[in-house]
């Protein structure tokens, strides 16, 4: 019987494996695909997500990313990083980086889809295997947190979605570029391997050809898509608890705001590392998750409702005119 037992193979479910075979405690992972698993995300590591993977022995490679840029096509409010540089990377890199790692320290894997657990006092269980504690990682929309009732339906009409694609193009900037337009956010992010990704954050339906036809200097750059158009969503997810029994939500499958400030993996490496320490040494999950997302909860929310309203409109505009302020929260989400 392995001591935990890890249910979603993507990047946060491997780091959490890897967290706990460091640890010392055995671990078998739970994912239904096999090989690298692609998803629409924008592919851009915060300054505080790098150090976390290099403690976990995980270098992908990247390109550098020096800081953030929020346009509108007539101004720019540009921040560099104090922290440290960010990596660009694809979703599909970072994953077979991870997987290799878990790999190597003696990861179990079974392939699998999980729709029950059996979750008491003294042990999990799930897809047939019976463990310790479950660290459920399955995502946006988990699997997990719905069997363990821990999953809370979203409320208001304002649900946002992501859209993802690939150009091939030799990125022209080091920074994040934040497109902004009257019908979404676009991200640019470079990666290492000649291409920039384009991620749209929206409402429901849409149309990314549209959204990025609205930035035209942006559009006239990324006439060469090399990667198919990627959905998620609905992004906001809620979670009524972290913790129940033996199992714990961790990542997206423990509730999610937006994507519009691009920390989720670095959230989700910080949470892995939460949970094997309470498995560890008895530490408090619960309290560990909202320390850990109390600023990303506070600031997401409030600049995704901006983004939502017609405000939207001003948010380049005060960046530029308050870089102060601007910063600050960058560097408060880069951390």
């Amino acid at each position: 019987m392995p001591d935990v037992l890890v249910v979603g193979g993507g990047p946060v479910g491997l780091a959490a494996a890897i967290e706990a075979r460091l640890a010392g405690l055995s671990v078998t992972v739970v994912e239904a695909r096999e090989g690298a698993i692609d998803k629409a995300c924008g592919e851009g590591l915060m300054p505080g997500a790098v150090p976390l993977l290099a403690r976990l022995g995980v270098e992908p490679r990247g390109f550098a990313l020096r800081g953030v840029s929020y346009q509108d096509g007539q101004r720019e409010a540009n921040h560099q990083f104090v922290t440290g540089s960010g990596l660009g990377v694809r979703r599909t890199t970072l994953h077979t980086a991870l997987h290799n790692r878990a790999v190597e320290l003696g990861t179990d894997f079974v392939y699998a889809k999980v729709d029950s657990i059996t979750n008491t006092a003294d042990f999990v269980e799930a897809a047939g295997i019976r463990a310790e504690w479950m660290l459920a990682c399955d995502g946006l929309h988990s699997t997990v947190a719905r069997l363990a009732g821990l999953h809370r339906p979203a409320q208001g009409s304002r649900r946002r979605y992501g859209l993802r694609r690939h150009y091939r193009v030799e990125p022209w900037s080091d920074l994040i570029e934040v497109h902004w337009n009257r019908l979404g956010e676009l991200y640019v992010t470079p990666t290492a391997d000649g291409m920039v990704g384009v991620a749209l954050l929206a409402s429901k339906n849409t149309s990314f050809e549209e959204a990025l036809a609205a930035s035209p200097a942006l559009a006239a750059k990324v006439s060469d898509p090399v990667t198919e158009l990627r959905g998620a969503g609905p992004l906001r997810q809620r979670t009524t608890a972290r913790v129940k029994d033996r199992v714990m939500l961790v990542g997206d499958a423990s509730g999610y705001v937006d994507a519009i400030t691009g920390e989720g993996l670095r959230l989700g490496f910080d949470q892995a590392r939460a949970a094997v320490a309470a498995i560890t040494s008895g530490s408090d999950y619960e309290r560990d998750w909202a320390r850990i997302t109390r600023d990303f909860r506070l600031l997401t929310s409030g600049l995704a409702f901006v983004a939502t309203t017609p405000l939207h409109a001003a948010v380049v505009p005060l960046a530029r005119a308050l870089p102060g302020l601007y910063g600050r929260a960058v560097e408060q989400l880069a951390r």
